[in-house]
């Protein structure tokens, strides 16, 4: 397995800043962020390391220099939208923007790239069903002819009032993960797995690994904290921010010695990136620099760097 991170906690800084800081803090890789030139919506979106819509051999050789010279690899391209949102505009412009993001990735030979699935938040799972599958067999179909595995991460988006109640990503659960690959049997449709979301779910974040060994193309590497006491007096039907707080891996609920050890039974080789999202770290570009650091330092107990 290779150690990476996502490249959203560093918006200000350039794609060569990046790429040194992945090479300071001891990373192997970096899961760069590829949203359209434009303001962003919500936290940690639009956040743009690589511009797809400008993008070609030449940009690809030299995105791939910069990277060698760092000594670090790029692990997939990251695009995080709602392509089922009940704005068509809006929905419209996530799909052609996840292809652009597969295109790009084919041209640089990274194979993989990280979206969601999307969702209409009003609707049911079953009334969202049609247009999952309008929406997603040519997506796939696309991904196929450009030979590069969309992981799908399983983040219900179910924060604030505006995706309430049924959060803005479908693929939430393993129940629906089967549903979805059996929808649409493709081998390069798979996930991209975070542990934390499954958490703060109250399910089981280490079965997934076995049961869905096949399926998991990329990993973010989040913990989570649930506060018991919130919990039990809000319920779990109330908005998920109410009761549980994003953390640094090590500073939550996740045993990751143990998530490590069955995922590398389960036959997963591939990248493993810390995804950043603990406000306690959010004031200031050094703070969250110093976050990568202890994320990497943490973590490299069980993913140690391999010898180049």
């Amino acid at each position: 397995m290779q150690l990476g991170f996502v490249s959203a906690i560093l918006p200000e800084s350039t794609l060569e800043e990046v790429f040194a800081a992945a090479a300071e803090f001891g990373y192997d890789c970096v899961e760069l962020m590829c949203w359209p030139q434009g303001k962003a919506e919500r936290r940690y979106a639009g956040v743009t390391h690589l511009d797809t819509a400008r993008f070609d051999q030449g940009a690809a050789e030299e995105t791939l220099a910069l990277a060698d010279r760092y000594g670090v690899a790029i692990s997939g391209l990251g695009y995080y939208p709602n392509p089922l949102s009940p704005d068509a505009a809006e929905a419209e412009g996530a799909v052609a923007q996840i292809r652009s993001v597969i295109a790009a990735a084919a041209v640089l030979g990274v194979r993989r790239m990280n979206t969601f699935i999307g969702r209409d938040w009003k609707l049911s799972v079953d009334d969202n069903w049609p247009r999952f599958l309008q929406t997603w067999e040519p997506i796939i179909r696309f991904a196929e002819e450009q030979n590069v595995q969309v992981g799908i991460e399983n983040c219900p988006m179910l924060f604030t009032d505006d995706e309430w109640p049924g959060g803005k990503n479908l693929a939430i659960s393993p129940a629906i993960w089967s549903r979805m690959f059996e929808a649409i049997p493709s081998t390069h449709f798979g996930l991209n797995y975070d542990p934390s979301h499954m958490v703060w779910q109250q399910m089981d974040y280490l079965q997934p690994l076995v049961d869905f060994a096949d399926r998991i193309f990329h990993v973010h590497a989040k913990d989570v904290r649930v506060d018991r006491r919130l919990l039990d007096q809000v319920g779990i039907l109330a908005k998920p921010i109410e009761y549980h707080t994003p953390k640094l891996p090590g500073l939550g609920e996740v045993d990751w010695g143990r998530f490590c050890s069955v995922l590398g039974d389960s036959g997963y080789t591939g990248p493993v990136c810390v995804e950043i999202e603990d406000r306690i770290y959010e004031g200031s570009l050094a703070a969250r620099r110093q976050a990568l650091q202890l994320s990497s330092h943490y973590l490299r107990n069980f993913i140690p760097r391999l010898p180049r």
